[in-house]
């Protein structure tokens, strides 16, 4: 019996760390979005991203892929750094939904669980 009451006492925790977990989020998740994108879209790292895409071309080049399959390649290799990038814009523009889309997840995620639980009888 003394299980049970842990169990119903550790749920009834919960929710508060849920809701100081989410309430950091919420604020943090932004300005880390924010200072992740200036590094990302810096002169400095526009630098060193095309200096990978020059290494990555020549490396395709010295492995004897054709010109054209190579700057193929390298367009596609550079197209995965712009996508990340527009994801990372996306998700600064809406940190603050980002939390809340994360809190209705764990609330709805705790719902299952109760109702699990009450089918098992627990």
């Amino acid at each position: 019996m003394a299980e049970h009451e842990h169990k119903h006492e550790k749920m009834k925790q919960d929710p508060e760390n849920i809701k100081e977990l989410l309430s950091v989020v919420s604020s943090e998740v932004p300005s880390l979005i924010k200072n992740l994108l200036s590094s990302i879209f810096s002169e400095e790292a526009g630098r060193t991203m095309g200096k990978a895409a020059a290494a990555y071309y020549k490396e395709l080049k010295q492995g004897g892929l054709p010109d054209q399959v190579a700057v193929k390649l390298t367009e596609e290799y550079m197209r995965t750094f712009t996508s990340l990038g527009d994801v990372l814009r996306h998700s600064g523009r809406s940190g603050h939904d980002l939390g809340e889309e994360i809190e209705r997840e764990i609330h709805e995620k705790e719902r299952r669980k109760r109702e699990t639980e009450e089918d098992k009888g627990e």
